[in-house]
């Protein structure tokens, strides 16, 4: 038989027990939200006047290789938007290398084709730049990113066959 004492530390391991849960619970959905406000801070900045602009001298850029690259615009050429918008991508891809965004949201939110075209486009010039300044780390986490974009993209296709 069961006596007071006996009861009471049952329901005191029980009521441990039910908080826990309920504090596991909220960090999750507080992660979830934190997670949420930082991705709509970097689709606010993703989608500005500035960034567009950025982007938009990006795609413009005419080059062969890396040579023609420096040939026509230095070897930091147009370095203001190519630097904007390389490191958004390279940050973006830190956070999802970090688990602090998710591949999904970065699917679902950004523009996930104009993101990986970017990074083809500069492909050659960042080679070119881990190659001269013998840094091939340099913006590996953009070049993450896409990777992760193109494996989602290839899941989600497979999925729906």
């Amino acid at each position: 038989m069961l006596d007071i004492p006996s009861i009471s530390a049952v329901v005191a391991a029980f009521g441990v027990i039910v908080g826990v849960v309920f504090t596991i619970l909220e960090l999750r959905n507080l992660v979830k939200a934190r997670q949420t406000d930082l991705a709509l801070r970097l689709y606010s900045h993703f989608g500005s006047k500035e960034f567009l602009e950025a982007r938009r001298t990006v795609m413009e850029l005419e080059f062969k290789n890396y040579n023609d690259y420096v040939k026509k615009y230095g070897r930091f050429g147009r370095v203001e938007a190519v630097s904007q918008v390389c490191m958004f991508f390279q940050g973006m891809g830190v956070l999802l290398h970090r688990k602090l965004l998710s591949i999904s949201l970065i699917d679902e939110l950004f523009s996930p084709i104009s993101i990986k075209i970017i990074w083809e486009k500069m492909k050659p010039v960042v080679e070119g730049w881990r190659k001269q300044f013998n840094e091939p780390r340099t913006l590996e986490r953009f070049e993450n990113l896409c990777n992760e974009l193109k494996k989602r993209e290839q899941t989600l296709t497979q999925s729906k066959q």
